[in-house]
């Protein structure tokens, strides 16, 4: 099981508003950015940015960090090995497959297995 990237969360009310900046810091462009429910997101170097209703923000807030791994099926393993609980089961969205797990120290962290499309495009 390997980790092929991590985002520090970002939350802002606009996503037009977060970009510049985030540009500037980082000399990127977002390597992806999509609608998902009620909230935009945008990934920009090491950064996934979260945008929309504070309401609707506070659903995603539970979680430190967004990791993307190469294998989330080998990932659950490794959790469950480790004693943590999966709080949101296994999903389908957008980039890929997802799941949250608070791990035994109580962090709580979003974990992606991207399409093969997003690996090709931003992970290799």
């Amino acid at each position: 099981m390997s980790i092929r990237k991590t985002y520090a969360r970002l939350w802002a009310e606009d996503l037009d508003e977060a970009l510049p900046l985030l540009r500037e810091l980082t000399g990127a462009e977002p390597d992806l950015r999509l609608a998902f429910h009620a909230v935009e997101l945008a990934a920009i170097g090491d950064f996934l940015v979260i945008a929309g209703p504070e309401r609707e923000r506070a659903k995603y807030a539970h979680a430190s960090a967004t990791v993307v791994v190469a294998d989330l099926d080998a990932l659950q393993r490794t959790l469950a090995a480790a004693g943590a609980t999966i709080t949101t089961p296994e999903t389908a969205g957008p980039t890929g497959r997802f799941l949250y797990a608070r791990h035994r120290d109580g962090a709580e962290v979003e974990y992606v297995e991207w399409t093969p499309e997003l690996v090709e495009r931003i992970a290799s």
